[in-house]
């Protein structure tokens, strides 16, 4: 049976986007922008470049009625974690809860609304980094903006900074398009969790969570950025994360997706500082009709620069995975070490996965390197467990665990594997992450390896 034509035009109107812009008090540059934007969106394809448009895997979305003012109640969240910075977004707003240790030590917060009554100044530096949109998802995004705030850590902070933000899926039709400008100054370390997930109340018909997020790093800056991405199967989102590198600096990229309908996620990291080092570490669980379509892009500018993307996937049932990591090295860029590894595990027929690793040198002095591969679970492997006294569907579900462990053990945040496990452990159980009390899903208190033994935090670039 042919998958009907989603009709794109009934998800939002001209009329809700004007709305939209005088509801939120939008200057008049994103006023124009928001409105340019959903000319994009009328027009764009789902997919820009032809070569990929048969691995998308984006077919029936139907966000007809999202609406991005849409009002509910303040769902319900576990007590702070003691010394964080805190940011909620749910149907209700954005609630930002800043320890005032913090705020006496120059760490400054302004929501959405404070930087559209900043000066220009203030606006341009927030929507910094964003580009035109290219593809219909990313300019609906850019449409329906009604949420973010510009995060600064001044130069020399070098206490480390745990900011988690909660994304709370909550009402039918809902629609959070967050954008978050994160300026980390020389020396500072932040560990910055993303969690979104959903209320278990049934909902009707889809809904949009769009993320998209600037970071800046400053001189010897050290950077955590994890995502757990677990909302239910009517959660339909787009993920669009942009960094820049300062000297000496370290940053890792985590992404968890756990959840969700259909997924798009979008990493791009300029290596503009000298010595900066860059791991991108992804890893994807999916089952019944979900996909994910991840898309890495490294572009090294600045000499001795080491940069590692790993992803890995487990598909099962009709799930879709696709994965594409570009590493491009300009011609100064010498010193250069790059690696770009793309690897899916298939457990069922109907599964399905394509990995597209690409290199782009103009620098003779680098070391690049790529690996991709898409296959069923080892049946010597399960055959080997069976020996010895484990199940067939168990020997499969350790094999897939430890495929992605690969990943999770080279995270550089203590004891993680403890925390993710038993999130991944429900999710292969079939149970979902819901976001109700008293057993939130939220992370706890965590630190990157090597903050208690040492001042510096460490990052092991474990390059191979």
């Amino acid at each position: 049976m042919a998958t009907p034509v989603p009709q794109y035009k009934s998800w939002i109107s001209e009329e809700r986007v004007e709305s939209i812009s005088k509801a939120l008090s939008d200057p008049a540059s994103y006023a124009k922008t928001r409105r340019d934007d959903f000319e994009r969106f009328l027009a764009l394809p789902i997919e820009p470049n032809p070569l990929y448009r048969g691995y998308g895997y984006f077919t029936n979305v139907d966000l007809t009625g999202i609406d991005p003012l849409r009002k509910g109640p303040a769902v319900p969240i576990p007590p702070s974690i003691p010394g964080a910075l805190r940011v909620v977004h749910d149907a209700s707003g954005t609630r930002i809860e800043i320890p005032s240790a913090l705020r006496d030590a120059g760490v400054t917060v302004r929501s959405l609304e404070e930087l559209w009554q900043s000066p220009s100044e203030g606006v341009a530096t927030f929507l910094r980094g964003t580009e035109e949109p290219t593809d219909r998802l990313s300019a609906l995004a850019s449409t329906t903006l009604n949420r973010g705030y510009r995060l600064e850590v001044p130069d020399g902070y070098a206490e480390p900074i745990r900011v988690q933000e909660l994304s709370v899926l909550s009402v039918p039709h809902e629609a959070l398009s967050i954008r978050r400008s994160i300026r980390a100054g020389g020396k500072a370390q932040l560990l910055f969790t993303e969690e979104v997930f959903s209320t278990p109340a049934p909902t009707d018909g889809q809904r949009l969570y769009a993320s998209s997020t600037g970071l800046e790093l400053g001189e010897e800056a050290k950077a955590v950025y994890l995502t757990i991405h677990a909302p239910d199967l009517q959660a339909v989102s787009i993920y669009r994360r942009q960094a820049t590198t300062g000297p000496q600096s370290r940053l890792a990229w985590i992404w968890n997706g756990w959840g969700g309908f259909r997924t798009k996620v979008r990493n791009q990291t300029t290596f503009s500082g000298a010595g900066s080092i860059v791991d991108d570490l992804q890893t994807f669980y999916g089952e019944k009709n979900q996909s994910y379509d991840s898309s890495v892009d490294f572009t090294h500018v600045a000499t001795d620069t080491h940069g590692q993307s790993i992803t890995r996937g487990v598909f099962k049932d009709e799930a879709r995975g696709m994965s594409r990591g570009l590493v491009r090295i300009e011609h100064e860029a010498r010193k250069t070490v790059a690696l770009v590894s793309e690897h899916a595990m298939l457990l069922s027929r109907g599964a399905r996965a394509d990995s597209i690793p690409i290199l782009e040198i103009l620098c003779r002095d680098v070391k690049a390197t790529h690996s991709t591969s898409v296959a069923p679970v080892d049946p010597e492997k399960v055959f080997y467990l069976e020996s010895r006294g484990i199940g067939g569907s168990e020997a499969v579900r350790m094999i897939g665990e430890g495929f992605l462990s690969y990943v999770l053990n080279r995270v550089p945040i203590d004891q993680i594997q403890e925390i993710l496990y038993p999130k991944l452990a429900a999710r292969w159980d079939g149970a979902s992450l819901a976001w109700e009390p008293p057993a939130f899903p939220a992370l706890p208190a965590l630190t990157v390896s090597g903050t208690e033994s040492a001042p510096e935090w460490r990052f092991d670039s474990k390059l191979r």
